[in-house]
């Protein structure tokens, strides 16, 4: 469950940090009004929800993940120097945790942007409550269960669209 959780909240946060480009292009443009910032009651909510949804650990794992993905790459041509390339990432992690920090903040002001004080406090409350519990502990179950039904449609979807076009192009004398 955990796998699913992770790889889908992995997904989620690199989508995540895709889009808030977009927005951080977007913030930066010309606004008709400005918009205020977020109160700390609809950050703090903000915050609750990304942890109950998986975004604060997903970004957590980012700068190990790249650390070890490094360190695997250079040691593979350079394994004489994995002893103190191992001592040099260690001691420069914490630096690029606080950048991590600094995204998980920003999410929580994106998230928390998007909505008014009481929404974001009311989904807070529902992933506290009970039955945002089981929604939490159903989901990666069903995005496992999903995704395993999913993908063999979006595969043959992809063959029939092809043969489709092919076909349609084929009475217009065109062949590809």
């Amino acid at each position: 469950m955990f796998v699913a959780r992770t790889a889908k909240s992995l997904l989620f946060a690199v989508t995540f940090l895709a889009s808030a480009s977009a927005f951080a292009a977007e913030a930066t443009a010309p606004a008709a009004a400005p918009t205020p910032p977020p109160s700390p009651a609809a950050l703090a909510a903000a915050d609750a929800i990304l942890g109950d949804i998986g975004i604060k650990q997903s970004i957590a794992l980012v700068v190990p993940g790249m650390l070890t993905e490094l360190e695997r790459n250079v040691t593979n041509t350079r394994p004489e120097i994995k002893d103190s390339l191992r001592a040099t990432l260690r001691a420069i992690q914490p630096e690029f945790d606080k950048s991590a920090i600094q995204m998980f903040n920003q999410a929580a002001v994106i998230l928390a942007s998007q909505m008014s004080e009481k929404d974001i406090q009311d989904v807070a409350a529902f992933f506290d409550s009970p039955a945002g519990k089981k929604y939490l502990a159903a989901e990666p179950v069903f995005l496992q269960k999903f995704s395993a039904v999913a993908e063999p449609w979006r595969q043959q979807l992809s063959t029939d669209i092809l043969a489709r076009a092919r076909e349609e192009m084929k009475k217009k004398g065109v062949e590809f």
